[in-house]
């Protein structure tokens, strides 16, 4: 593509070479620059891509896009702009000819529930015979292909590539989970969204935004900015949960057309006579004076919010009220989400990527309410985010548990040891010295430190009774672990059945 189309709608502070010249690819990491490629320099989180200009250059790159000062050698173009970081996805979007134009696209905005609510709505999408792509954490995926997803939203160029390749294998609805750190840098300011989901807000990624309010005008500027902005001929709207006060904030401050969802009254999609079991969910959803009875293999009632949040974004999207009903209940499982990895004889052990205190009690009361024993909770905190939730996540695990027992999550560059006493710092439940102190009182509420976690799986399984319910939170459908600078092969789920195996050896062997 010329460079002169490329940069089409963007502003340009200044230019140096032949502003019309071929270019053949565009990068923004230096390593994956090619011959005649175009590299964008940004200032990072950690790095600044000005330092690797030279780099680019080495590898072939004759096009240098530029925030800062630069002097660009002979027979290289380089133009300056005032942000590289939001010129990126303007870049994607010109380069790959706006793919989501050609796309229903939907975002899933909130802390809790993003992934479950990105999985029912696929489902549902594809009972109404739609060919769906999906962009979340657990992967990126389509038709049969499915990509690591190093982030819940990707780069903006990136996302724009894949859109394209989406939309290119006939994909005609793509559903991406949005993340705040996504919006506030400016990975999806060139997509054309259709639909906009809010699930909930709660204390996360403070590391980042520093306060609560800052966090939420992340989420705000989705619904108030980017989502109008869409440019498409037909209206955008917002799904919005009205039972969650920062959703209610949003109904407020958000023009536009809404769909609001929720258990409490007035929503235009609700639900009544629910019955919530470990079988699962069954209830009647009421989308104004239509009803639809719904039965969910999912757990709890979250999962019954997720439920309505796609139930309500479907209805937006006046899918058959009968494909609603077949995407909901054809869903069996979602990978590391209340994901059970027991059999009927044995302690019902699930794996949940549990990692702020409100999802964290959110699971354990609906758990709780099935429960006939005791619950048991392992769980830690990652190293280099939020700290603030440690102590709050500590409180949540111990009030609503038996038996806690702290262990390491993905401690990257911090102390293990520094992190749980974080965490200890909001516990008001005694302490046991081991294993053996916690078996003695089988009465009594307290928790335990076992910094291995593999050790922390295997020691509560081990002491649990047929009756009783595990949960193993936080790293969900992860399957490693970070220490240091360095991942390791480390499953939850792969752990906890292994340990599943070996409590049942012992007990055949006894």
């Amino acid at each position: 593509m010329r460079l002169s189309e490329l940069m089409r709608g963007i502003e340009i502070l200044g230019i140096s070479g032949n502003p019309d010249g071929e270019v053949r690819s565009v990068c923004y990491d230096s390593r994956q620059c090619k011959p005649d490629g175009l590299f964008v320099a940004m200032p990072g989180l950690r790095t600044d891509g000005h330092e690797f200009i030279p780099d680019a250059l080495a590898l072939g790159a004759r096009f240098i896009l530029h925030e800062r000062d630069f002097v660009s050698p002979s027979g290289i173009t380089a133009v300056r702009v005032r942000d590289s970081r939001q010129v990126l996805g303007r870049l994607g979007k010109n380069f790959f000819s706006h793919p989501s134009a050609r796309l229903c696209l939907i975002a899933v905005v909130g802390t809790n529930g993003k992934t479950t609510v990105t999985y029912l709505l696929e489902a549902i999408l594809r009972a109404a015979g739609h060919s769906v792509g999906v962009l979340g954490t657990v992967n990126y995926r389509y038709g049969d292909k499915h990509i690591p997803a190093p982030n819940t939203t990707p780069e903006s160029f990136e996302m724009q590539r894949i859109l394209r390749e989406m939309a290119d294998h006939g994909i005609t609805h793509v559903v991406a989970e949005v993340s705040s750190h996504a919006i506030d840098l400016r990975r999806v300011d060139d997509c054309a969204f259709d639909l906009g989901v809010f699930t909930n807000l709660t204390q996360d990624h403070l590391d980042y935004h520093r306060t609560m309010e800052n966090y939420f005008q992340a989420k705000r500027r989705f619904f108030t900015e980017l989502l109008p902005a869409g440019g498409k001929n037909r209206p955008q709207r917002m799904i919005l949960n009205g039972d969650d006060p920062w959703g209610q904030r949003i109904t407020r401050e958000a023009r536009g057309g809404r769909f609001i969802y929720g258990l409490n009254p007035p929503c235009d999609v609700t639900a009544d006579s629910p019955h919530l079991s470990l079988g699962g969910i069954k209830a009647r959803l009421h989308f104004g004076k239509e009803t639809l009875e719904i039965t969910s293999p999912l757990l709890g009632k979250f999962n019954l919010y997720n439920i309505l949040a796609a139930a309500a974004a479907a209805h937006a999207l006046e899918t058959p009220k009968e494909a609603i009903r077949d995407g909901i209940a054809a869903l069996t499982q979602i990978p590391g989400r209340l994901e059970k990895v027991s059999t009927a004889a044995q302690p019902a052990v699930f794996i949940d990527y549990a990692h702020t205190d409100d999802a964290l009690r959110r699971v354990l009361q609906n758990l709780s309410a099935f429960r006939s024993g005791r619950m048991i909770t392992v769980f830690g905190c990652g190293g280099d985010r939020d700290r603030g939730k440690r102590p709050l996540m500590g409180e949540a695990a111990t009030d609503l548990s038996d038996l806690t027992i702290v262990t390491s999550d993905n401690p990257r560059s911090e102390d293990p040891l520094d992190i749980i006493r974080e965490i200890e710092s909001g516990i008001r439940v005694p302490k046991f010295t081991d294993m053996a102190d916690a078996k003695n009182q089988p009465d009594q509420r307290g928790y335990l430190v076992l910094p291995d976690r593999k050790e922390a799986i295997a020691a509560a399984i081990g002491t649990a009774a047929v009756a009783d319910i595990v949960l193993i939170a936080g790293k969900g459908h992860e399957d490693y672990q970070i220490i240091g600078a360095r991942k390791f092969p480390f499953d939850d789920r792969v752990i906890a059945r292994e340990a599943l195996q070996q409590r049942q050896s012992r007990r055949n062997g006894s």
